[in-house]
């Protein structure tokens, strides 16, 4: 079964030939300079940006709806709680109630979801255009990580596909016995929470499995040998310019539009 916007086999992609680490590097100038701030404007401008990036990393903006949606469903679950607490200020816009929304609070959740949106982005990019075993080297060649962290994080992410499939298999296993098919939302949550339960045993199975495996053909013993290099290029310089930019240009319309709100201002 296909895997979500996680899996990153080897493309022709252009920031897949870019250094894992000049990517990370990239997403963290974009995401420490969105936590600094909590206007909308900036986020905005970023988010407009990073979906700009898409085709560099082999991606489409109906392949982020469709696999990402998890991860919009809930920066519109924190955009509307942040609306719902926010202090009441500017134009009343609706009232039901004890539940009440104003033209302040409305902004105020509209820029938490798309900053939460704008701070997610990045690591979609990176993680769909970088192979993990490139991130592998990277990490031990470049940062010299141990490497039992780093084959640790290297065996995570190749079964992060495996176990949404098993996820998906667990499901129609379980409808094919007639579990979980009762209609209600509790019906569903107690499906899915013995599905989850399920999952859980199946994954740690199978990294006692891998684990033992590894530790067996002595994985982070001795001195290693690299099959590639980790190499840095001029690509990776546009990497991080790229990243720096969209920081400046959001950061600059914020300012001029009079909207920057800094964290510590």
């Amino acid at each position: 079964m296909s895997v979500d916007v996680l899996a990153a086999p080897r493309s022709m992609a252009w920031l897949a030939g870019a250094n894992p680490l000049a990517k990370l590097g990239a997403g963290m100038v974009i995401t420490v300079a969105l936590l600094l701030s909590v206007d909308w404007v900036s986020a905005t401008v970023a988010l407009a940006l990073e979906v700009l990036l898409l085709p560099l990393a082999g991606l489409s903006a109906a392949m982020l709806l469709r696999r990402g949606w998890p991860i919009l469903l809930a920066a519109g679950v924190g955009g509307y709680g942040t609306a719902l607490l926010a202090p009441k200020t500017g134009e009343l816009l609706l009232a039901l109630g004890p539940v009440s929304f104003t033209s302040g609070s409305v902004e105020a959740g509209a820029a938490i979801a798309v900053r939460g949106l704008a701070i997610a982005l990045p690591g979609i990019i990176v993680l769909a255009s970088t192979d993990p075993t490139d991130l592998a080297d990277a990490l031990a060649q470049k940062l010299r990580l141990p490497h039992r962290f780093v084959l640790g994080a290297l065996a995570a992410m190749r079964l992060v596909g495996l176990l949404v499939a098993e996820w998906q298999t667990l499901g129609m296993a379980r409808r094919a016995r007639g579990v979980g098919g009762e209609p209600g939302f509790f019906s569903g949550v107690k499906a899915g929470a013995g599905q989850a339960m399920a999952l859980l045993v199946q994954a740690i199975r199978r990294a006692s499995r891998l684990a033992v495996t590894m530790e067996a053909k002595g994985f982070g013993a001795g001195r290693r040998t690299w099959a590639r290099e980790s190499r840095y290029s001029g690509r990776d310089l546009g990497v991080l310019a790229g990243g720096v930019a969209i920081v400046a240009v959001a950061v600059g319309a914020a300012v001029v539009l009079g909207s920057w709100n800094p964290v510590f201002g």
